[in-house]
Formats: C-alpha cells, structure tokens, sequence
C-alpha cells in the first residue's frame, strides 16, 4: 500500500471514527436514569476511542511528513 493510499485510508477512518464518538457522546448525554456503571463504562468506551483517533491522526500527521520528505 502506498503512502497515499494509507493516508486516503486513515482519512476515511479518522472520519468515521469521530462520528461514531460523536454519536456514542450523544446517545450518553441523552440517556435517562440508567446504571452508574453502564454510564461509566460507556465513557470509558468513548474515551478510548477518543485515544485511538489521537493514534491514527498522528500516524497521519507522520506519514504526511514522510510524504512531503520524499
């Protein structure tokens, strides 16, 4: 795979990625009385997916350095 279509690729993940947060943080600010716990772990789940976003933008960021050294 080229660095292009790596980059094309994580664009197309990155952007999916921060929809569905998007959508996992909304239907948490919306939910009703419901388990602590289940909350908790809903943010939890949210926020690692917030951190592997981080990732894949770096790995972006880098491989648009590598791109602009060649």
């Amino acid at each position: 795979m080229s660095i292009e279509d790596e980059l094309r690729q994580l664009d197309e993940d990155i952007a999916r990625l921060k929809q569905e947060n998007r959508e996992q943080r909304e239907q948490i600010s919306t939910m009703g009385a419901t388990d602590q716990t289940e909350i908790a772990a809903l943010i939890n789940q949210a926020d690692e997916q917030a951190g592997v976003i981080s990732e894949l933008e770096e790995r972006r960021e880098s491989l648009r350095r590598r791109l602009g050294d060649g």
